[in-house]
């Protein structure tokens, strides 16, 4: 699972960098993901759940995500997830 926050002074980076995230995200095995939003409604981050058999190989997705590679986000976490719930 990779949460990921975006940096105060975002601005429109993420609605620019957004065609080109989808994009990316079409490549791999998402099985879910979507934005978070803040209290008010605005998107201030993502949260993506990736089928990846290794850490390793979420850090690379992140890392090459066109979010990450413009510098939108401030924080990401990646933590392991076991569905459970839900499926």
């Amino acid at each position: 699972m990779i949460h990921a926050l975006d940096r105060p002074d975002a601005g429109d980076l993420r609605a620019q960098t957004r065609p080109d995230h989808l994009a990316y995200l079409a490549g791999f095995a998402v099985t879910f993901g979507g934005p978070l939003l803040d209290d008010d409604g605005q998107m201030c981050g993502s949260l993506i759940v990736l089928d990846v058999d290794t850490r390793e190989a979420a850090e690379e997705f992140a890392a090459g995500d066109p979010y990450a590679e413009a510098g939108l986000f401030e924080r990401v976490t990646i933590t392991g997830f076991r569905p459970l719930l839900g499926t």
